[in-house]
């Protein structure tokens, strides 16, 4: 994979640039719709490359080792073919779900066991079977194993967190350079930073991952509950270690607001289930601020959702009859609001990255957030 950036903005850190992978270039500043089991809820490939403009999207390690499971993967020749996508995946490594179930796993030296939410079946996640997974899975970028620390949590769970995740990262750096791609493309993988809301164990992670020389790095274990001030000053913390001229992906981040306080923060990466998940109850994303469209008072509003709007999705359709389909529970309100929000998510970062090229970034992001947090 190589990255090259085009263009830094001169108020901020944000910068505009390119990643190249076998299955296509990729345009920074980035969203990256989240496809959790190969599917972006709601969303067909068709739409995700003609009206959200999607570059690239995610899929999820611990779901697609559960089901379909690799021996279908295999088979079809990996998630590309088996979802008909040919621009570029990343994979999320799992650790964020596996460590979700609190209950129902237990964390050794070796690796996480839990058993499956589907059927409770046993089984282990190690740094170096997570590598063996995702090459069966082939996306053109995997993730670390690391441990998504919860928050709150002491100093002393986030250190050892710290610690053990790093230990890992070696772990599975090691397997992943004595094994080869599967289906003739390259894969790139990316390092995690963890640390909690920390500053001296951020510091203590970022040297770490950055001392490894990968293609790019992923800043996780953030969006997790905790202050939005404390993520933005960890993002700072860690940008400042970072090597300058590798991609930085934010992971699981999050409202058009934070993504344009972690461009101005020098990120180049996002992902976030918002768009969909917000979408399907009704919350509506636009360049004026949130709509909740179950609201009464578009009952009988017959404009377009996105007026004036940069063409994301069919604007024939009126915000009342988006309400009326979101009311009835509909699956087509809840395509419609998903098909919007994914467009509007694509469009930010776009324009964002447009505004960096032509210097404009700082002054044009500061009325923007001021916009995206009203409640229309």
């Amino acid at each position: 994979m190589e990255f090259e950036i085009f263009a830094k903005d001169h108020k901020t850190k944000a910068r505009a640039g390119e990643l190249t992978t076998d299955h296509g270039k990729i345009q920074t500043p980035i969203f990256m719709p989240v496809g959790t089991v190969g599917s972006v809820k709601g969303v067909n490939q068709k739409d995700l490359v003609e009206d959200v403009k999607a570059q690239i999207i995610l899929g999820n390690t611990y779901h697609l080792y559960l089901r379909p499971g690799m021996e279908t993967m295999q088979m079809a020749g990996g998630l590309h073919k088996f979802i008909n996508w040919d621009r570029p995946l990343l994979t999320d490594s799992g650790g964020y779900q596996v460590f979700s179930l609190s209950d129902n796993r237990k964390l050794k030296e070796d690796g996480a066991h839990f058993r499956s939410h589907i059927d409770g079946s046993k089984h282990i996640f190690t740094p170096e079977n997570i590598v063996d997974i995702q090459r069966q899975i082939g996306a053109d970028i995997i993730m670390a194993f690391d441990e998504c620390t919860p928050y709150p949590c002491d100093y002393d769970y986030a250190k050892k967190s710290m610690e053990l995740t790093h230990r890992w990262l070696g772990r599975g750096l090691k397997r992943f350079d004595e094994t080869d791609p599967l289906y003739g493309h390259k894969q790139t993988f990316f390092p995690i930073v963890q640390g909690s809301v920390f500053k001296d164990l951020r510091i203590e992670s970022a040297k770490t991952i950055a001392s490894h020389e990968r293609d790019g790095y992923a800043i996780g274990g953030l969006s997790v509950g905790e202050p939005v001030e404390d993520m933005y000053d960890m993002i700072d913390v860690v940008n400042e270690i970072l090597p300058q001229e590798k991609p930085r992906y934010l992971m699981g981040v999050g409202t058009p607001v934070n993504i344009l306080e972690g461009i101005a923060r020098g990120v180049d990466m996002f992902d976030c289930v918002m768009p969909t998940r917000n979408g399907r109850n009704g919350m509506l994303f636009t360049r004026e601020g949130i709509i909740n469209i179950r609201n009464i008072k578009w009952k009988n509003d017959f404009s377009a959702i996105e007026e004036n709007g940069a063409s994301f999705v069919d604007t024939k359709f009126s915000k009342a009859y988006l309400r009326h389909l979101i009311r009835s529970k509909e699956i087509l309100g809840a395509q419609i609001a998903s098909l919007h929000n994914l467009s509007f998510y694509l469009w930010l970062v776009t324009e964002a990255r447009e505004r960096i090229l032509d210097g404009t970034f700082a002054e044009w992001k500061n009325k923007m957030v001021q916009k995206l947090a009203n409640r229309l």
